[in-house]
């Protein structure tokens, strides 16, 4: 059987939208955040993979599961993530939430509404910021504005890939309803440039996103960790940034993802936007479950 390692993309955590264990991250806890990482984006991998059947995606993505739990070593992504989160016992929770998105996109090509995209970024998405919280020992009351952030990030990036998805895996996370109402039919997605109407439910759910985004503002006030607060505030300007250009651009025949200077710019405003709050003395949550 082919390994799951063979059927990545060859995309890695350099070609992301965002910071995956950059140098701001403390050198302690990168190798633990790439093992995560390259579970995740095996698993990705193969679900938006060309040529296997809906049922041969499933069944890698059991695989790598039961691997991840100890049932087997044959897939080395399972294995180093297992072994990681063990050396820190930590529990695979984050992990198997992911791949319950994976199974998702598979089975489920339609969203019906804003609420269904969010349940989807609940399991795609959101784990991810939780998991990144649990490695620097951060409390769960900063989940609430983390969940925020990565839903964020998910839309942000469904929106830029609209197109690509529709024509390539015939995967529409735009809602149904925010279609019907701007009156843009799903097949428009397959045609530059966005038509009127497409354009206009385009924005309108970057609108929506930019939203969430703002509801994730608080999450760096609240995380005791400097140099993930830093890594945070990072992230959020890519988002605020990427979110106003899908809110007037075309995403179907525009730009709108940040260039390297532009990347470079902006994590430079959100270190120094971080250290400027900082030193006026914010105080952010303690940790309840710290030295459990």
């Amino acid at each position: 059987m082919t390994t799951a390692s063979e059927l990545r993309s060859g995309k890695t955590h350099r070609d992301e939208n965002f910071p995956v264990a950059s140098w701001i991250i403390h050198p302690r806890h990168r190798a633990l955040i790439l093992a995560f990482y390259n579970f995740v984006r095996t698993a990705d991998d193969i679900a938006d993979h060309a040529t296997l059947g809906a049922q041969e995606k499933l069944a890698y993505l059991d695989l790598l599961e039961k691997e991840l739990l100890g049932q087997g070593d044959s897939q080395p992504e399972a294995v180093k993530l297992r072994h990681a989160l063990a050396e820190r016992s930590m529990p695979p929770r984050h992990a198997l939430d992911v791949l319950i998105a994976f199974r998702m996109d598979v089975t489920k090509l339609r969203y019906e509404n804003w609420d269904e995209v969010i349940y989807y970024c609940r399991y795609s998405a959101m784990p991810v910021g939780r998991f990144m919280l649990d490695v620097h020992g951060e409390s769960t009351l900063t989940w609430a504005a983390s969940d925020a952030l990565c839903a964020g990030l998910q839309i942000n990036n469904h929106l830029q890939d609209c197109g690509k998805d529709y024509k390539d895996l015939n995967r529409v996370y735009l809602p149904r309803d925010a279609l019907a109402a701007a009156g843009a039919p799903v097949e428009a997605l397959g045609h530059k440039p966005a038509s009127a109407p497409l354009l206009q439910c385009l924005h309108s759910l970057a609108a929506r996103t930019e939203v969430l985004l703002n509801e994730s503002k608080s999450l760096s006030t609240k995380v005791r960790d400097v140099r993930l607060a830093l890594e945070i505030s990072v992230i959020q300007a890519f988002a605020d940034k990427i979110v106003r250009l899908l809110k007037v651009r075309d995403p179907l025949s525009e730009k709108v993802h940040l260039t390297p200077m532009q990347l470079l710019v902006y994590s430079a405003r959100g270190v120094a936007a971080e250290i400027a709050q900082r030193a006026v003395g914010r105080r952010p949550v303690s940790n309840p479950a710290a030295g459990a």
